[in-house]
């Protein structure tokens, strides 16, 4: 096979295989699916689990009264919250007013570090790893008065 014919065929395996993503993920973009997890694995995944699994015991504060690291997944509790807080959490750390008072976490700010697309893209690859229950109780919980 020739170069421009190898190109090609790259592209089009490239361009087959985000598609195939994309079919299989839903409402979700492959794009954005590929790089979220990227940029988790880089930047999450040392407190929050390579597998969004978070910290042990992360109910209970630390002898040094800071909150572990939450699970991302659908045994924690992140689905509580919206897209827009959990991206103010991301970008400005887990401070006042992005955290309710007297918790205290090592959870940095990012905003920084990674763009909005970049924290969006974080978001919607955690999301998009939550089964079809917790979307539809946090739709219901977030269309609740709070």
């Amino acid at each position: 096979m020739k170069r421009p014919e190898r190109l090609l065929f790259g592209v089009v395996f490239a361009a087959s295989l985000l598609s195939a993503c994309g079919q299989s993920t839903g409402k979700y973009n492959a794009i954005d699916l590929l790089e979220g997890e990227a940029i988790y694995k880089a930047e999450c995944a040392r407190c929050h689990g390579a597998k969004l699994e978070g910290e042990p015991n992360w109910r209970q504060p630390k002898p040094d009264g800071k909150l572990p690291a939450p699970p991302h997944d659908a045994s924690g509790n992140t689905w509580r919250r919206s897209h827009e807080e959990l991206a103010a959490i991301v970008k400005h750390g887990m401070t006042p007013p992005h955290a309710p008072a007297g918790r205290v976490s090592d959870m940095p700010a990012f905003g920084g570090k990674m763009t909005a697309e970049q924290i969006r893209r974080v978001l919607t690859y955690i999301e998009s790893t939550w089964p079809p229950e917790i979307h539809a109780q946090r739709d219901a919980l977030l269309k609740s008065p709070r």
